[in-house]
């Protein structure tokens, strides 16, 4: 399964800044890309109202792994967690 990043920062409203990755099915809008960026953001606990998603822009398209691929399948997207983020959760 090939999959489309998404390179993404938020803001949240203590300054904190968070960059993750949105992965989901090649050919995806950024549109969608924002849509599951605030819903993992809310089921990490952040809220959307005290967030600013900044940047959410197609960086690259690459081979999904095994569990990025079933993440996919039963989600719809896949979360890269890198900067300020909390703990990852799989």
């Amino acid at each position: 399964m090939e999959l489309d990043v998404f390179d993404t920062y938020v803001t949240q409203s203590n300054g904190k800044l968070m960059h993750f990755d949105v992965f989901l099915p090649k050919g995806s809008s950024r549109t969608l890309a924002e849509k599951y960026a605030l819903e993992w953001l809310e089921s990490v606990q952040i809220k959307t109202d005290s967030i600013n998603l900044e940047k959410c822009r197609f960086c690259h398209t690459e081979s999904a792994s095994p569990e990025y691929e079933q993440a996919v399948k039963s989600q719809g997207y896949a979360i890269l967690q890198m900067e300020g983020c909390p703990s990852p959760i799989y």
